[in-house]
């Protein structure tokens, strides 16, 4: 069976857009949804976006579009400008630190993954200290490649009117530091395994 849908028309400039979002019974589409779709779909971010409907201007991103009375069917207008040529070359950049970022977080989760699977023992005892000292180097080639991110970004100078880019560079500055306070919280599990093994293997040495 076709998940329900609620399609309403949103006209921006001389173009209508027909807009149709999932509309499960357990969750209606909120404006935050039809904000994201229209920008997709007309290259308008959603914080330049403004939405009319029957008069209206609608702002709250958080509430159901059936709140505002919008139904199957419904016309909403929308004015907005597209990001400046300029702004759009900043948010590519930034769309690629991304990627790195997101592949150095699934690096460092494998990382944590392996950790646990060894503390849990999953490998042989005589084994495990050369394992924990593979994943340290690991693990520190991810914090490195953190802070060449956060150089780069650094590095990055955007006008006050580029708020797009500015908040998706604070968001990703925000994710960097998360991922080297995780690094950390994984270096100090590593040591800490690894000094359990080396005090059980000289109290056999005793």
């Amino acid at each position: 069976m076709a998940e329900p849908t609620l399609t309403v028309t949103v006209a921006y400039a001389s173009v209508k857009h027909s807009v149709a979002l999932p509309a499960p019974a357990e969750a209606e589409p909120l404006l935050r949804d039809l904000a994201e779709e229209v920008a997709r779909l007309t290259g308008v971010p959603v914080t330049s976006q403004k939405l009319i409907f029957k008069g209206r201007s609608l702002k709250e991103m958080d509430q159901t579009l059936a709140s505002f009375g919008v139904k199957e069917g419904a016309k909403i207008m929308m004015i907005g400008k597209r990001n400046s040529p300029e702004e759009e070359a900043e948010l590519k950049k930034l769309k690629d630190i991304e990627k790195s970022v997101e592949q150095t977080a699934k690096k460092l989760d494998k990382v944590d993954g392996e950790l646990t699977g060894l503390k849990n023992g999953f490998l042989a005892k005589d084994l495990q200290a050369e394992a924990l000292n593979k994943l340290d180097q690991r693990v520190k080639g991810a914090a490195e490649q953190f802070m060449k991110i956060l150089e780069q970004m650094d590095a990055m100078t955007l006008p006050e009117n580029f708020s797009d880019s500015r908040m998706k560079k604070k968001g990703l500055i925000k994710t960097v530091q998360t991922g080297l306070a995780q690094c950390d919280r994984i270096e100090a599990g590593i040591s800490e395994h690894l000094a359990k093994i080396q005090s059980k293997n000289l109290a056999l040495v005793d």
